[in-house]
């Protein structure tokens, strides 16, 4: 996943002062909250939430059916 470096925000910042991190949001589409130098919370307006599950069900579709080419004689044999 690649990150907007505008879209940073500490921690201790965003625990201070969280109508920063919601601006951030309303602007950006999204903010991540960085905890320890490695970022730890993504946050994203709740009208997104549905696009971003439909691509992780996309990609979940799109591994299993590769998955199933690569061991197709492993299932065959399984399903004996």
């Amino acid at each position: 996943m690649l990150v907007d470096t505008r879209n940073i925000i500490s921690m201790t910042d965003a625990n201070q002062n969280f109508s920063k991190v919601a601006r951030l949001v309303d602007q950006n589409g999204s903010a991540v909250i960085m905890k320890n130098n490695r970022p730890r919370y993504l946050i994203v307006n709740f009208e997104e939430t549905d696009s971003i599950q439909m691509a992780s069900d996309t990609d979940v579709s799109v591994v299993s059916k590769r998955l199933i080419k690569q061991n197709r004689k492993a299932y065959e044999e399984l399903a004996k």
